[in-house]
């Protein structure tokens, strides 16, 4: 069984990587705390869903982010390893505990319901979320140009107006038209002398969950983020630094390791609320009814999985400082699996449906990949 990999935050997480640049970009109070080389011009490349111990095989379908691997290293993203945890870490700079973006759907208490912070409720706006300075604010208090190279159909979501406020908005509205994305960067990082530029590729997440990670498709799209990364370098001026991270990480899931609540019905006795993904299920629980849950649910899982309260989790470091704004978002109780497992609920879906997944503490979901051209 995995070992929890818990994140360091403050030293080497996915929260700490603007600040870093910050610090070169001569953001007030910014430290460097992960070796970045000095630049006044970064493009931020993340591909959504590229893990580092996904790296195996990087060398055959992306010779150039193997190649940069060998004098790069890996960092951790924040927990649950999911895309709109990570994505507000890096945009805000902060511990999921402190922003509170707490998974791909949680407890959200003004509306009395889960909250899919992808979709997101009619009604709900990101600023009434996540309404702390993103550290692209605090990059453009400090007169550094900003901007956001991203898909069209992202302008002004939730997820996007709570983790990457303030930079300019480029639209890329063919995703499949790499030249013209790099053409995009290539423009946004001449806008300012210190620039900083996000340029978002999710494509590789898409088919990792649909295929499963190291399917062809999944290797085809790998090929193609390999490509725009070259292609990124390649345009830009030498002493513009291209900056390649992802999200998390994912692992393929089979059909017998999936637990479905439905069929063993005592497991939802004091569950008032599932949220969550199934790598890391959050429940929260009636009154009172929080340690009998957790008990359940360790007696039924054992060893295949870490079961721990909310208090626990946070006395672990999970999701690191624990702003009380919002702390109850996490779940009562928090299942994240350590085996190839994954909770699943026949009331989500499209849950069922996929292939690869990720959210929980092993290191094939934490671990994400810094490397530096």
């Amino acid at each position: 069984m995995s070992e929890a990999v818990v994140p360091s935050y403050g030293n080497d997480t996915l929260s700490d990587l603007l600040p870093s640049l910050g610090a070169h970009l001569a953001v007030p109070g910014a430290t460097d705390r992960l070796g970045i080389p000095d630049a006044q011009r970064y493009v931020v490349l993340l591909v959504d869903g590229l893990g580092w111990h996904q790296r195996d095989w990087w060398t055959d379908a992306a010779p150039y982010l193997a190649e940069l691997a060998g004098r790069g290293r890996s960092l951790t993203c924040g927990v649950p390893s999911t895309t709109v945890t990570s994505i507000t870490s890096l945009g805000t700079g902060l511990t999921p505990g402190e922003h509170g973006m707490a998974g791909y759907s949680f407890r959200y208490p003004p509306i009395r319901a889960v909250l899919n912070a992808l979709l997101w409720a009619e009604g709900v706006h990101g600023l009434d979320v996540q309404p702390q300075l993103t550290y692209l604010e605090r990059l453009a208090n400090a007169g550094v140009w900003t901007a956001s190279v991203a898909p069209a159909r992202f302008a002004g979501s939730g997820l996007t107006t709570a983790a990457l406020r303030d930079p300019r908005f480029i639209p890329v509205t063919d995703e499949s038209d790499l030249a013209r994305r790099v053409e995009l960067a290539t423009q946004a990082i001449a806008g300012g002398d210190r620039s900083l530029v996000y340029v978002y590729e999710r494509a590789l997440d898409h088919a990792g969950h649909t295929y499963g990670v190291g399917a062809p498709e999944w290797l085809a799209e790998l090929r193609r983020s390999d490509e725009l990364a070259a292609r990124l370098r390649a345009a830009l001026a030498p002493d513009i630094r291209l900056v390649i991270t992802g999200d998390h990480g994912m692992v393929n899931v089979p059909q017998a390791s999936r637990l479905v609540v439905e069929d063993e019905p005592e497991l939802l006795q004091g569950v008032a609320l599932l949220g969550g993904e199934g790598r890391l299920r959050q429940l929260y629980t009636e009154p009172g009814k929080q340690e009998s849950v957790a008990a359940r649910w360790r007696d039924r899982l054992g060893a295949t999985a870490w079961v721990v309260t909310r208090g626990e989790a946070f006395d672990l470091g999970w999701f690191g400082p624990s702003n009380a704004r919002v702390a109850d978002r996490f779940g009562d109780v928090l299942v994240a699996m350590r085996n190839d497992g994954a909770v699943m609920s026949r009331t989500l879906a499209k849950e069922l449906t996929l292939v690869g997944m990720h959210g929980s503490l092993t290191a094939a979901e934490m671990a994400v990949p810094l490397l530096v051209a």
